[in-house]
């Protein structure tokens, strides 16, 4: 297989608002409301605390890693995948708010890890972190992203009402309603991600006014389909692009790079989050 190279604008373009939206279009507000502040404090807090823990420990024991590479190792590993979560939690009999706080976090945390990702990449690139502004700025990205969701959740919300759909008219609506709220967000400097979980939600909330039964049974056939394949896809070029990791890797061992370090961090994310699950539960 010949060696894949992606751009990862290309790849956020491409598969992260269909995933979001469909997650955002599966969960509950209403209990998402309920139990908000324990969703929050995993999908924000934690991400932040862990990729904290991670860019530290990894300044310190891992050669070569500086504090802002440390943080972007931790933006990308801190939050639990939403797919994995929602697999995992469809075979285990436990109380139905454990599953809606879990599922609730793995819908935003991708929000706050990206952030991280992209302020780390930013002090990478231009050797500069000051974090008030950062902090400033991670406020104004996430608040600004959800209010261009509703706003655009609201115009997607009017033509469902006031113009006469059929149900092709309708999934067509549902397949471009993500990339219209992620790349609206994106162009403006704003959260994409947030854009699409929070317009997701809205018009998930208000789809029994917006769709038929019709609508929604080919719309979920749809999806459903385009999500497998999706994540089929994707996990895919991520295995393909491993040969492509491993030839950069130059000196570092296999071994070390791939097993010693990633056995390690992978223990001290466990152990943080078993931490914060005790705080937040006090």
């Amino acid at each position: 297989v010949p060696h894949i190279r992606i751009e990862p604008d290309v790849v956020f373009l491409i598969f992260l608002p269909p995933i979001l939206f469909e997650a955002a279009w599966y969960t509950s507000w209403v209990d998402f409301w309920k139990w908000k502040r324990p969703i929050i404090l995993l999908a924000v807090g934690l991400v932040i605390l862990s990729s904290t823990v991670v860019a530290y420990f990894a300044e310190a024991f891992l050669p070569g890693y500086t504090l802002a590479m440390g943080f972007l190792l931790g933006g990308i590993i801190s939050p639990p995948d939403a797919i994995a979560a929602t697999s995992v939690l469809k075979h285990i009999r436990i109380p139905r708010r454990l599953v809606t706080i879990l599922e609730g976090e793995s819908l935003i945390n991708d929000a706050s890890s990206l952030i991280v990702f992209k302020f780390a990449l930013a002090a990478m690139i231009t050797g500069l972190f000051v974090l008030r502004d950062a902090v400033g700025s991670f406020i104004l990205l996430v608040g600004m992203g959800v209010l261009i969701g509703i706003l655009i959740g609201v115009a997607i919300y009017a033509v469902h009402i006031f113009l006469p759909t059929t149900s092709g008219i309708d999934t067509v609506l549902t397949l471009l309603t993500p990339y219209l709220l992620y790349t609206t967000a994106e162009y403006l400097n704003y959260s994409g991600v947030m854009a699409v979980v929070s317009g997701g939600l809205f018009l998930s909330y208000h789809s029994h006014q917006t769709l038929t039964y019709q609508s929604r049974l080919q719309t979920a056939g749809v999806w459903d389909t385009l999500i497998f394949l999706i994540n089929g896809v994707v996990f895919m070029l991520i295995g393909l692009e491993l040969r492509v990791i491993l030839d950069e890797l130059e000196d570092i061992t296999v071994l070390q790079a791939a097993v010693k370090h990633g056995l390690i961090i992978s223990g001290l994310l466990i152990l943080v989050r078993l931490a914060w699950t005790y705080i937040i539960a006090y």
